[in-house]
């Protein structure tokens, strides 16, 4: 039920961008994927008490939002002076398609229309009071103390020994920032206090960590088939991972420790959580 709605509010991000950036930013975001971001964003706001009536159609903006960026984090992660990767969601990727420097434009486009579509949103929503507050919370999970600064820990760290303790500070920046601003952003559009939208932030920080020991763990062992992407890309990279500071039995159960960490984050909330523990159980299960 949901899904639909955030499809038709990427479209409609996407709409007035004209060629060729425009189609490179489209074929990315029309890849697919599991919208577990946006979708995240919805959960939250649900589960802080957020009903149709009061907002839904800001909340569905918002997680569009958090999709742009995540998708524009990808299209640049792919590029050859980061990972070179030739496939995402099962196709070629958009530097493949239409070439580095349009796809290097494209994924600038898409981080725009994320700012512009949650400030368009929350404007329409009466929600003006919230805005900066919201802004800042996507621009943090987005930037330099988020994803773009653990990216660049991440290739600094590539061939480089690291402990525990630093593979945690970059993938706490590269993939848990946006995934605990997904949750808080779902929880300020659904007018939650600053008690539960730190709790739903704190619980999207351990889901984050919990999804990446995950997705390293099925770099090393996973099906590339099943996956759309290819596999043994952190290896061929000499990247720093969960397995390669852990072993692939250690890194398991970190998963499942950290997974544990964020159902107790749930506590104390409104709404129904049960969504969001079904997103833990989902994450773990992918090993199976």
């Amino acid at each position: 039920m949901e899904r639909p709605r955030i499809e038709a509010a990427l479209g409609h991000s996407l709409a007035h961008l004209a060629p060729p950036v425009g189609a490179a930013a489209a074929y990315s975001v029309r890849a697919g994927g599991k919208r577990i971001r946006p979708l995240l964003t919805l959960a939250c706001y649900r589960a802080v008490g957020g009903e149709p009536a009061d907002g839904d159609a800001m909340a569905v903006q918002a997680a569009a939002a958090v999709e742009l960026v995540h998708t524009y984090s990808l299209l640049h992660d792919d590029l050859p002076a980061m990972d070179d990767d030739q496939l995402r969601r099962g196709l070629p990727t958009a530097h493949r398609v239409y070439g580095v420097p349009v796809a290097t434009a494209a994924g600038a486009a898409l981080q725009e229309q994320a700012f512009l579509t949650l400030a368009r949103a929350a404007a329409e929503a009466g929600l003006a009071p919230r805005l900066p507050a919201m802004l800042r919370r996507l621009a943090v999970g987005a930037g330099v103390d988020g994803m773009v600064g653990g990216q660049y820990l991440d290739l600094e760290a590539e061939g480089k020994a690291v402990d525990g303790a630093g593979l945690e500070a970059i993938h706490r920046a590269k993939t848990a920032a946006l995934f605990a601003s997904a949750c808080a952003l779902g929880a300020m559009a659904g007018g939650g206090d600053s008690d539960q939208v730190e709790s739903l932030d704190g619980y999207g920080t351990y889901l984050g960590l919990a999804f990446q020991i995950v997705d390293d763990l099925l770099d090393e062992t996973g099906d590339a088939a099943r996956m759309g992407k290819a596999v043994g890309v952190d290896r061929r990279l000499a990247k720093a991972t969960y397995p390669s500071v852990y072993g692939i039995g250690a890194a398991r159960r970190l998963a499942e420790r950290v997974a544990g960490q964020a159902r107790a984050s749930l506590a104390g909330l409104d709404g129904d959580p049960s969504l969001l523990e079904a997103f833990l159980d989902y994450v773990l299960e992918r090993l199976d």
